[in-house]
């Protein structure tokens, strides 16, 4: 075989360890990893610290989780990460919003509930129920409440802000559930659409939590 020959094969060999490596890589770990907001972060911390978030009031870190009541990987985040989170004093803030066409009217009143009173409380009591369960009893109807109705519009309104800025971000293409939002150690602006497990430890990281 001429030198020449074997150089080629040589080459092409690393090239494909390479490919392998880099492949291998992304599947295993580098898709899974959070992404810094480079772009609108100004306007992206305005918006959240502006929404009818809730949270339990702890003072460390502030994550947000854009979520809705019936979904799925935000009821799984919850059980097996905020009791860890707050138990190293992570302020988990969650934004609840009612999906246009997907949600139901004791929804929306819930959702509604929580913008206009910010009661950790009243959240805890709905998700500690069976989603069907609720039933928004004693709450304004927000469909038929104009100021509520305007909150329930407000929710919306922030995940089709959020959208662009995280596309632009690399975060995802459309908001997913639940998108998190942070800030890691450096005081950079991070964020993940966390909904595989594979994503949690990431998050636990770059908030100082152990495990």
């Amino acid at each position: 075989m001429k030198r020449e020959t074997r150089v080629v094969l040589a080459a092409f060999g690393l090239l494909v360890v390479a490919v392998a490596l880099g492949t291998g890589w992304w599947f295993l770990d580098g898709r899974w990893r959070p992404h810094t907001l480079k772009k609108h972060g100004a306007e992206l911390a305005a918006a959240l610290e502006g929404a009818g978030w809730v949270s339990p009031g702890l003072k460390g870190p502030q994550l947000y989780m854009v979520s809705f009541r019936s979904c799925p990987d935000c009821i799984r985040f919850e059980k097996e990460e905020f009791p860890r989170l707050q138990a190293a004093g992570v302020d988990t803030r969650v934004i609840m919003v009612a999906r246009r066409s997907k949600s139901t009217p004791q929804e929306r009143s819930g959702v509604a509930e929580l913008w206009a009173n910010r009661s950790w409380k009243t959240y805890e009591t709905w998700t500690e129920m069976p989603v069907a369960a609720w039933t928004a009893q004693g709450l304004p109807v927000a469909d038929t409440t104009p100021d509520r109705l305007a909150l329930v519009e407000k929710g919306r309104a922030l995940v089709e802000e959020l959208t662009p800025w995280l596309k632009e971000n690399g975060v995802s293409e459309r908001l997913h559930y639940p998108t998190l939002v942070w800030k890691d150690a450096k005081g950079r602006w991070r964020s993940c659409a966390c909904e595989q497990r594979e994503t949690y430890r990431f998050v636990r990281a770059e908030l100082g939590v152990k495990g």
